[in-house]
């Protein structure tokens, strides 16, 4: 049906890259989930009354909460599609990750809520009722939640929307605690065993895990966390497909949202290149990179002789004793500064935030190792972190 709706209601709807086609999606399916949530919950309520379940009235207004979550979500979407202003000229994509963390606090505090509701029908327990009725909405409510699990992970996937990911992590935790609490009311029905409590404790557990899960995914773009490995690969594709690019390093992603990603990396070139012809390849590159990966890119060049023999051997030589210590360390902007008593081998070192050495230790051991090739060498290191893995 969401799919029917996208195809009717949004232009270009295959083109998710545009924020305005993500806006229109997280509107679209945020009007959806309010206008499930609302009959489930008029549902549920109704059959907590009949039966005298405590379980399904705590999940009637769950479902109830999460209508206010698909609202939060449909309004942080739209503002999120805001253009940039003065104020804020990176424009407003964060918005969607704060409305994904309002989303999941509100699963973690109905979460709480609802196990406070079942350990006071554990200590005092009451007979619930089942009839058919109360089985059939509740089977309703587990298909209705299903789908909505099924069209929100979709979409959240197609848009890479962080808050759709967190709607749909909601749903599937709906969609397991209604079916914890039809199993306690048949059980219920045809054993006479009052587990009333128990199985809304259970569901409440169930709705905590969702939320955390959610929480964590929407803080961590908050925060600043790599960018996702395909991207990086698109980029260093790209950059070293001209012939003139010798390498790239230094690579940064700034992610101001969803759709409003920049970029900036080296590039070295050769130090022996037209500067004017260099430029321009850049100027390609940049534009490239806009075009194809939706992304503002600022691009360095650092010029490397990669035609005088001295220079290509000794890096060789300081490469191969970067890697006794790990292969998975590399160096890049190396050059040679001779000086009538000795010469500077300078270049940066890219480490991984998790490597098990400290920077100190990593440039003593190279500072020692070039040294070891000629007393004349004097080692002049910088540390670089990499912020792509």
């Amino acid at each position: 049906m969401v799919q029917l709706l996208a195809r009717y209601f949004i232009k270009n709807y295959e083109q998710t890259e545009s924020p305005s086609v993500r806006q229109s999606y997280g509107v679209l399916c945020g009007s959806v989930g309010i206008g499930f949530n609302i009959l489930l919950f008029i549902g549920k309520f109704l059959a907590g009354l009949i039966s005298n379940s405590i379980a399904i009235t705590a999940d009637a207004f769950n479902n109830l909460s999460d209508a206010g979550s698909s609202l939060i979500t449909l309004i942080g979407f739209k503002m999120a599609g805001q253009k940039p202003d003065t104020e804020h000229p990176f424009g407003h994509g964060r918005i969607e990750y704060l409305t994904g963390l309002l989303v999941s606090l509100l699963i973690l505090l109905m979460g709480v809520e609802l196990i406070k509701s079942s350990v006071s029908k554990i200590l005092h327990p009451e007979a619930t009722e089942c009839t058919p009725v109360v089985a059939g909405i509740l089977i309703v409510s587990i298909l209705v939640k299903l789908y909505m699990y099924l069209y929100n992970r979709s979409t959240g996937r197609k848009i890479d929307s962080a808050a759709m990911m967190a709607t749909a992590a909601d749903s599937l935790s709906d969609m397991l605690s209604t079916s914890v609490v039809l199993i306690a009311t048949l059980i219920g029905k045809f054993t006479g065993l009052q587990i009333d409590g128990w199985c809304g404790l259970l569901v409440g557990i169930f709705i905590l895990y969702a939320g955390f899960s959610a929480a964590k995914d929407t803080i961590s773009p908050l925060l600043g966390q790599p960018p996702q490995k395909e991207f990086v690969e698109k980029i260093e594709s790209i950059v070293q497909s001209y012939p003139q690019v010798l390498g790239i390093h230094d690579l940064i992603v700034h992610d101001y949202g969803p759709g409003r990603v920049m970029i900036s990396l080296h590039a070295e070139v050769p130090a022996s290149g037209d500067m004017l012809h260099l430029h321009d390849t850049i100027d390609n590159i940049e534009r490239q990179l806009h075009r194809e990966l939706h992304c503002d890119a600022v691009i360095h060049m650092d010029p490397v002789m990669n035609d005088d023999e001295e220079t290509q051997e000794l890096k060789k030589q300081v490469t191969c004793c970067l890697h006794e210590l790990d292969k998975s360390l590399n160096l890049h902007d190396f050059r040679i500064v001779k000086g009538p008593t000795h010469t500077n081998i300078i270049f940066d070192i890219l480490v991984p935030f998790k490597f098990q050495l400290s920077d100190a230790e990593i440039s003593r051991f190279m500072e020692e190792k070039i040294h070891s090739i000629s007393a004349s060498y004097y080692a002049v290191i910088n540390i670089d972190k990499d912020y792509t893995i």
